[in-house]
């Protein structure tokens, strides 16, 4: 990979009293690349994605982002903010405001950009995400798949480097899974940097450019999806695929 990295991991410890969510993590995303984090519930992925984004934190190691280091002063945390995207398990939309208004929120309050143009530029990423029709709906009229979509086309209104995504699927109806992924296929194709937490084996094996398998706050393997998915060298990886129904055949 030539692209320069964007965001860097060195040995992230992370503690919640007596339980070590993060034991030690190193981990490297270079820009444009795509990285899933794979593995099983409670092994660290999403402490990884919090940490990152300056939400929580760390104990040990150190975050660098785009050539700074992330900490907890203010400067530092405005910085992540305002060029580091996340989009959560369960949406965090503003239940009062309009689709239209969730999506111009960050632009017109922390970018400072005036109402006329934030909306300009929140109508074309609902359009980008199939919800064109739905700006004066408020989050309660929609569907989940809808609702994530919104959160999509939010994270995007900040125009970031970086896009987290934190099991986006995991909230939502079977039916409505597929319009999500569809929409972040649609980003990685055209280049956005993403670091993905995903249960979504299939997806990470067509999107990703390298998965990271996570067990007990731990990398316990890394490579490309072929690595992981065909022929996996460690022994948990393979365990934790074969619980899921993936036995490394092509698809």
């Amino acid at each position: 990979m030539t692209a320069a990295p964007i965001l860097v991991f060195e040995n992230v410890v992370k503690r919640y009293g007596a339980l070590t969510a993060l034991a030690g993590v190193s981990l490297t995303l270079h820009r444009g690349e795509v990285v899933c984090l794979i593995g099983p519930s409670g092994s660290g992925k999403s402490t990884l994605l919090r940490c990152a984004n300056a939400l929580d934190p760390l104990d040990q190691g150190r975050i660098s982002f785009d050539g700074h280091e992330v900490r907890s002063s203010e400067a530092s945390v405005r910085l992540v903010r305002q060029r580091m995207g996340m989009v959560f398990q369960n949406f965090e939309l503003f239940p009062h405001l309009t689709v239209l208004r969730n999506v111009t929120i960050g632009p017109t309050t922390v970018l400072k950009l005036g109402q006329a143009e934030a909306d300009a530029r929140a109508r074309k990423l609902l359009a980008k995400v199939g919800l064109a029709d739905k700006e004066t709906s408020h989050p309660s009229a929609l569907s989940g798949g809808q609702q994530q979509r919104v959160a999509i086309a939010r994270a995007l209104a900040m125009e970031p480097a970086l896009m987290l995504f934190d099991e986006p699927t995991s909230a939502l109806d079977p039916e409505t899974i597929g319009e999500v992924l569809s929409v972040m296929k649609t980003l990685a194709d055209e280049g956005m940097t993403m670091l993905v937490v995903t249960h979504e084996m299939d997806f990470a094996r067509r999107v990703a450019n390298r998965v990271a398998v996570f067990d007990k706050g731990r990398v316990i393997e890394e490579g490309t999806p072929q690595e992981i998915f065909t022929a996996p060298k460690v022994p948990r990886t393979r365990d934790f695929l074969s619980h899921l129904g993936w036995h490394g055949e092509s698809k």
